[in-house]
């Protein structure tokens, strides 16, 4: 259940080349701790960040599914295998 105590990534004023490795690090590390939701923010204003933090969300083997915040659009919620 996804809670305001649920691990956060905040990628605002982060290079789109660093998401990959941030994202995939965040991911590992949840992983690791046993986490199976976390929360990744990154900014509602031009997409270019969302749409790299899901081609990584995509492409990353330990998630199950992700989808953006309905309530906050500059958020995705991530689900861990």
């Amino acid at each position: 259940m996804l809670t305001s105590k649920s691990p956060h990534l905040d990628l605002h004023g982060e290079e789109v080349a660093l998401v990959y490795a941030l994202v995939n690090e965040f991911i590992n590390d949840n992983v690791k701790m046993g986490n199976k939701e976390i929360v990744i923010i990154h900014g509602k204003s031009t997409n270019i960040l969302t749409k790299e933090v899901h081609q990584v969300l995509k492409e990353n083997k330990k998630v199950a599914q992700f989808y953006l915040n309905n309530w906050n659009l500059g958020e995705t919620i991530v689900i861990l295998k």
